[in-house]
């Protein structure tokens, strides 16, 4: 049982003051009676609730995939540069949602949003070997020794040893090289601190897939859409 005030300001009907001049004025209707009062409590998973003569649609959580751009912190509130909250529309930003695990702020690609918190844990937790597969852009040549370096797990600049990834070379010349890289963890920088480890540097990094979700490559940097109930059930099945 939520607050009715509570479950339409989520929807975006308004502040809690603006849904308690609704309920006075007589605009909103549950199970077919009139409430006045915005305090009452009601279980918004079975209740039909009307605002205006239009039944409100209730869904407690939200699910986005973005392709984030480069610039924009994956963050939720930040004093300085843009987040990616930032980007979404009022319609979603109501359910406060946030990111799943976090992108550097000159990565780009795959992020999903949501405020299902079971899901986040779920999705984050190395201990769940959830693959996260990056396209990356490297200053030298890569081989068949930076390869096995990765299969063996690489030690970074503060001395962690990071779970064994998988590196493939899609093209390498003296010019640099192209290449996909899997983890598990994210750490701070992890894939940057990994290369550097190998003495070569990333100079563009793009997160491609996450799990069995690959980035929809019709979503132009900055845009976001809902992930599909195929594809929410997928996430939740790992």
């Amino acid at each position: 049982m939520e607050r009715l005030d509570k479950i339409l300001g989520n929807l975006g009907y308004g502040s809690r003051k603006e849904v308690k001049v609704s309920c006075k004025n007589g605009e909103v209707v549950v199970d077919g009676e009139v409430i006045k009062d915005s305090s009452t409590k009601v279980d918004p998973e079975t209740a039909v609730i009307e605002v205006n003569g239009e039944r409100v649609m209730y869904r407690k959580y939200v699910y986005l995939l973005l392709n984030k751009p480069a610039g924009v912190v994956s963050a939720t509130f930040d004093n300085y540069d843009e987040t990616v909250i930032d980007l979404l529309d009022p319609e979603y930003q109501v359910f406060e949602p946030f990111p799943v695990g976090r992108l550097d702020k000159d990565t780009v690609g795959f992020l999903l949003l949501t405020n299902d918190g079971a899901l986040n844990h779920k999705l984050i937790a190395p201990k769940n070997h959830v693959d996260k597969v990056y396209y990356a852009e490297i200053d030298k040549p890569v081989n068949e020794k930076d390869i096995e370096s990765f299969r063996k797990g690489i030690v970074i600049d503060d001395g962690y040893k990071c779970m064994p990834g998988k590196l493939e070379i899609i093209s390498s010349t003296e010019d640099g090289s192209e290449v996909l890289v899997t983890i598990q963890e994210g750490k701070f920088h992890q894939v940057k601190r990994m290369f550097e480890a190998l003495d070569k540097s990333v100079v563009y990094l793009k997160r491609v897939k996450f799990g069995p979700m690959e980035l929809d490559e019709t979503l132009e940097e900055g845009e976001y859409r809902e992930l599909t109930k195929e594809e929410i059930e997928a996430l939740n099945n790992l």
